[in-house]
C-alpha cells in the first residue's frame, strides 16, 4: 500500500499515528520552527511515542554518524515516522540508515506502517554519475552518485525494489509550513554538513575519506576545502566555472587532526553547474600521477561502484571514455527515477 499526502504529519488522522505505538526516526531537521517542537514531542504530547531513534553522535561532532536501531525495537510498533534531511546523495549515512529501516521492517511479520516526511533535496534535481554494479559496499543504494530525488520519491522506489510489504505513506514536502519559511540546509542536516553549497560538492567530495586526502572534515566548510600535509600549491584540473584557492588549514577533527594542510578551497562561481563526481575522480588520477604519497583505499571502489571510474582510477583509460560513460548511465537513471517521481520538476543532466 503506498499513499501521498498533503497534510503535514501531526494532521494525520490514521489510528496508527493517534492511538498506536509510534516510533520516530529522525534528526536535527524534523523540528517545526511553527509549532517550537521536534517531531518526536508531537507524539510524546499526544502520549502514545513508543521509541525516538536519532543520530549517535550529535551535531557539533564532525565525521560521519548514523541512526542506530535494532529490530527488536521495531517489533510491536503501530507506525515508524521518519523526518531526516536528505542531501541527494547515495552516501549520505542517513539516508542509507532509511533504507536499511526499510529493510529491516520487510522482515516483520506484522511491520508498522512506515510514514516519511518529505523535504526538498537541497542539491537539486542535477543527477552525476552511475547506479552501482558489480561488487559494491553493502548498503550501496542502486541509485546514482547524486539522484535528483526527495527522500520520498527515493523511498517509493526502494519500496519497489524490496517489494515492501508494509504501507508507506509520504508526506509531502509542500505540507510543512517550516518548509515554505526555511530553506532545506537551515538546519544542518548533518554535523558535517554546514553550509549552502556543501550540496554541490557532497557527491564527489565525501570520496576522498576513501583516500589520504582530506576533505576538509574538521574546518568550516567541509566538502569545499581538500588537503594534506604532502600537498602543494600547484595548478589543478578544473571544470569552467569553477576556481581552486591554495590555502593552508588545521582540521581540529578527522584525518590529520591538529595538523597543517595544504591544499585548495573550492569555488563555484554564481550560475555555473559543477558535476563534483567527474571533477572528483579527475583529481584523484591527478594526484596519483603527481604524487607518490597519495592513496587510495580499496574502500573507494565499492564506494563508487562503477568499472569504468575504477579503471580510470587505476590508469586504464582516458578521462573522456569517463565522460562519455556517465553521460549514458546518467540518461538510464533519469528514466528508472522518472517513474517515481511525486512533484512536477523532473531530474536532469549536469551539461
Amino acid at each position: 500500500m503506498f499513499s501521498f499526502r498533503t497534510s503535514p504529519i501531526a494532521d494525520q488522522l490514521d489510528r496508527g499515528l493517534n492511538d498506536g505505538r509510534v516510533g520516530v526516526f529522525c534528526s536535527a531537521g524534523s523540528w517545526d520552527a511553527f509549532g517550537g517542537c521536534y517531531l518526536h514531542e508531537v507524539f510524546a504530547k499526544r502520549g502514545n511515542l513508543a521509541k525516538v531513534f536519532l543520530p549517535e553522535a550529535g551535531e557539533s561532532v564532525p565525521g560521519s554518524a548514523h541512526i542506530a536501531f535494532d529490530i527488536d525495537d521495531l517489533a510491536g510498533l503501530d507506525a515508524v515516522v521518519v523526518e531526516i534531511q536528505d542531501v541527494g546523495s547515495r552516501y549520505f549515512p542517513f539516508t542509507v540508515d532509511v533504507l536499511r529501516l526499510m529493510n529491516a521492517l520487510n522482515t516483520l511479520e506484522n511491520a508498522p506502517s512506515l510514514y516519511v516526511v518529505d523535504h526538498p533535496n537541497p542539491a537539486g534535481r542535477f543527477v552525476e554519475g552511475s547506479m552501482p554494479s558489480g561488487e559494491t559496499d553493502q548498503w550501496t543504494p542502486a541509485v546514482a552518485h547524486r539522484h535528483g530525488l526527495t527522500l520520498g520519491e527515493l523511498c517509493h522506489l526502494y519500496a519497489d525494489e524490496i517489494d515492501a510489504r508494509f504501507p508507506l505513506h509520504i508526506i509531502s514536502a509542500e505540507a510543512a509550513r517550516t518548509a515554505h519559511s526555511f530553506m532545506p540546509w537551515t538546519i544542518p542536516p548533518a554535523s558535517d554538513f554546514p553550509g549552502v553549497f556543501t550540496p554541490y560538492f557532497y557527491s564527489g567530495g565525501s570520496l576522498w575519506t576513501d583516500t589520504n586526502i582530506t576533505p576538509g572534515i574538521g574546518t568550516s566548510r567541509p566538502y569545499e576545502f581538500i588537503g594534506a600535509p604532502f600537498l602543494k600549491p600547484a595548478p589543478i584540473p578544473l571544470p569552467q566555472g569553477l576556481l581552486a584557492r591554495p590555502c593552508t588549514f588545521v582540521p581540529f577533527a578527522g584525518l590529520y587532526s591538529g595538523e597543517t594542510c595544504y591544499g585548495y578551497q573550492l569555488i563555484l562561481q554564481p550560475g555555473a553547474s559543477y558535476n563534483s563526481l567527474l571533477h572528483t575522480v579527475r583529481l584523484m588520477r591527478h594526484f596519483a600521477e603527481h604524487y607518490s604519497e597519495f592513496h587510495i583505499s580499496d574502500s573507494l571502489y565499492g564506494r563508487i561502484g562503477d568499472a569504468v571510474i575504477s579503471e580510470y582510477l587505476r590508469g586504464g583509460i582516458t578521462f573522456d571514455i569517463v565522460e562519455e560513460h556517465i553521460k549514458g548511465e546518467e540518461q538510464k537513471w533519469i528514466r528508472k527515477a522518472k517513474r517515481y517521481l511525486l512533484y512536477d520538476e523532473a531530474p536532469v543532466r549536469i551539461k
